[in-house]
């Protein structure tokens, strides 16, 4: 609550009725600096380095179930560790029963063809028969090839 002296001799203070929007402008942008910092943080992802593909990309899904074999033959679902023999249980959970749901495999490129075929029979076994392949644009891909070094084998 503000107040103005008046200039008469009167004893009376006048209230101004003005809002004061500093502080208001202050607390907005101290959120706005927090949301921007912990927005990247609240993303993980699982690091694994994939193939290139020239296939036309299909849309995306809005919550799709990722299954992923990192190149020590480990498997996640989405970002967490399960085993082989919990695969199933794990997918009912997921996909909250729902065997009709496209599971979206991703495996490293080092990963054998052995593995990958592995992975999908464990899918197929557990009720799971759409599933969708994952792998980078080649054209996204083939810039970036282009301007890395090439390396011989064997030489440091």
């Amino acid at each position: 609550m503000a107040s103005r002296l008046a200039s008469s001799d009167s004893d009376d203070l006048v209230e101004t009725h003005e809002i004061n929007v500093t502080p208001f402008i202050d607390v907005i942008l101290v959120l706005l600096i927090i949301f921007m910092v912990a927005a990247p943080l609240s993303t993980v992802d699982v690091n694994v380095d994939l193939p290139a593909s020239t296939a036309q990309p299909v849309p995306r899904p809005d919550k799709p179930l990722f299954l992923t074999l990192k190149a020590d033959n480990t498997l996640t679902l989405g970002n967490d560790v399960v085993t082989r023999d919990g695969v199933g249980a794990a997918l009912d959970k997921a996909a909250e029963g729902d065997k009709d749901k496209r599971i979206f495999v991703r495996a490293d490129k080092v990963a054998s063809y052995g593995e990958v075929m592995e992975v999908m029979n464990l899918l197929r076994s557990a009720g799971y028969l759409k599933i969708g392949l994952v792998g980078l644009d080649a054209s996204a891909v083939a810039p970036a090839a282009a301007a890395a070094p090439p390396t011989s084998a064997g030489k440091p």
